[in-house]
């Protein structure tokens, strides 16, 4: 098999190195995925819980317009960030044994990318936020221009480590 490229497919390597059907290849995708959700989901569970108490906290009066309008903005992509990492699972409820898991596992890979790229949002969010209250909001909007140079350099760096790491044509020895 080979893709419009002339490349070989995940699907040929899989096959070769790891000797794995399509099936075992997609349940194990599948719980790849699960794991990272795990991880993930906590940390913006935890955020969105945090962006939720601000307002019931004293100070909150204090904020600027500007600053309730980043807040809002944060707080909304926190939750459709929760909403997304969240979304695999009820999917995999609503098609379950219905032989779906080719698609199941794709949607599930989309929704979390974009759960991670909202999530992210939602950081840089947060930052302008703490530091424009905190300090001043010039020094807010450096701040999280750097946070977002950060995240969108380290997802640079995930696609040129997967452009430099083509797949190989041997499959892994065994020793």
């Amino acid at each position: 098999m080979s893709d419009n490229s002339g490349e070989r497919t995940d699907d040929e390597w899989n096959y070769r190195a790891r000797h794995e059907t399509e099936t075992q290849r997609l349940d194990r995708n599948w719980a790849a995925l699960l794991q990272e959700l795990r991880v993930v989901q906590t940390g913006v569970q935890l955020l969105t819980g945090f962006l939720l108490t601000l307002p019931f906290q004293q100070r909150f009066a204090d904020l600027t317009d500007f600053e309730v309008g980043v807040y809002l903005v944060t707080v909304a992509l926190s939750v459709l960030s929760t909403m997304l990492l969240v979304a695999p699972v009820g999917i995999h409820r609503a098609v379950f044994r219905q032989h779906a898991l080719p698609a199941l596992v794709s949607t599930a890979h989309k929704l979390t990318l974009c759960g991670i790229a909202t999530l992210g949002a939602a950081l840089v969010g947060v930052v302008l936020l703490i530091f424009s209250f905190v300090v001043s909001p010039r020094v807010g909007l450096v701040a999280a221009a750097v946070a977002a140079a950060i995240f969108c350099g380290l997802s640079l760096l995930a696609t040129i480590l997967r452009l430099r790491h083509r797949i190989d044509d041997d499959p892994p020895t065994r020793g």
